[in-house]
């Protein structure tokens, strides 16, 4: 086991291939030894059943150079975005708006962090996408809103609906 992890953490940085052929060079000999280690025969097997359900993606951070070898500063990014946001808003848990305007509050949270944005950076941005972002925040509020009106007075809330569909409509 020590073997494969020393394969996988590269030190020597060989390309993706060489790590993945000398990789399954160890697999081909822990199947042929096996039998010298009567008891942990299962933990190899085991072991070389998971090395393969994982082998695809075991051997991308060898052929790409910024690609983290763990996902641990990623976690750790969200992590500290979770922390700034629970003690702006004095909440123990998350913000319901953390998760209802995620797409846009993650991003503005981490990017501002990372660096300090100008005027200029900010008239960069593209109005149509911008645009885009707005409509589809807003179809989540509306759909949110009417549900919310629908459990507090289901009748009420059909009954307005009722009236709408049966208002004449003028042509266009």
């Amino acid at each position: 086991m020590h073997a494969a992890a020393h394969l996988l953490a590269n030190p020597v940085g060989e390309t993706g291939a060489k790590v993945r052929r000398r990789f399954d060079g160890l697999l081909a000999a822990m199947q042929r030894y096996r039998d010298r280690v009567e008891s942990l025969g299962p933990a190899l097997d085991h072991f070389r059943k998971v090395a393969r359900s994982y082998r695809p993606g075991l051997f991308q951070a060898a052929d790409m150079a910024d690609l983290p070898r763990t996902n641990n500063a990623l976690e750790q990014l969200f992590g500290s975005q979770r922390y700034h946001e629970r003690r702006a808003t004095g909440r123990k848990t998350a913000s319901p708006g953390a998760v209802l305007r995620g797409a846009v509050r993650l991003v503005a949270g981490i990017g501002t962090r990372a660096q300090t944005l100008s005027g200029r950076d900010l008239g960069r941005i593209d109005p149509a996408h911008w645009r885009d972002l707005r409509r589809s925040l807003d179809r989540g509020r509306q759909a949110r809103t009417a549900r919310t009106r629908f459990r507090r007075d289901p009748d009420a809330y059909l009954n307005a609906l009722e009236q709408q569909a049966q208002q004449p409509t003028l042509p266009s």
